[in-house]
């Protein structure tokens, strides 16, 4: 090889060598910017407790789609109005109002009625009702309405179905 061919080569290693260096670098630099603070977040919850997830702000319009809500009857006085969905039933060890879960009480979660509200449950096929107090925020499934506790599933006849249509009316 004569010594203009070896220069030769040599400059284009080097131009080869310079052009693929800016390559990686400019990879380098885009995969840094591609991970945001946001992006940080959820891969920080990802692998947290139940609790963590609980804590996380969520859609209740998505999760409650026929809620219940108040209508003047004829007489002025506002009275609520009856919601249908699915119903399951859970068990957990702490509530979002703050009391221990007991799954020998008759209670329920649900996305939006404020804690204390009493609600009739009643199951559309068999037409059995249970009245449970709401003390947890719930469901986190799409298109149920409302959690119940194992008892007041239990009386419901639905711990074998594991879910069930049913129609909400509060009663207090």
């Amino acid at each position: 090889m004569s010594r203009i061919a070896r220069a030769e080569a040599a400059r284009i290693s080097f131009a080869t060598s310079c052009r693929l260096l800016l390559a990686i670098g400019g990879a380098a630099s885009l995969a840094a910017c591609a991970q945001s603070p946001v992006s940080r977040q959820k891969a920080d919850l990802a692998g947290t407790s139940r609790q963590a997830a609980v804590e996380r702000p969520h859609r209740v319009a998505a999760l409650h789609p026929r809620p219940i809500m108040r209508s003047r009857g004829s007489d002025g006085d506002a009275k609520q109005t009856a919601s249908h969905g699915v119903a399951s039933f859970y068990s957990d060890t702490e509530t979002a109002s703050g009391e221990k879960f007991d799954k020998n009480e008759l209670t329920a979660a649900h996305p939006s009625l404020p804690f204390g509200t009493k609600l009739r449950v009643t199951d559309t096929s068999s037409g059995r009702f249970v009245t449970v107090r709401v003390n947890d925020r719930g469901p986190y499934v799409r298109g149920r309405v409302v959690d119940i506790s194992p008892s007041a599933a239990e009386a419901l006849g639905m711990v074998d179905k594991g879910i069930t249509n049913v129609r909400l009316d509060v009663v207090q």
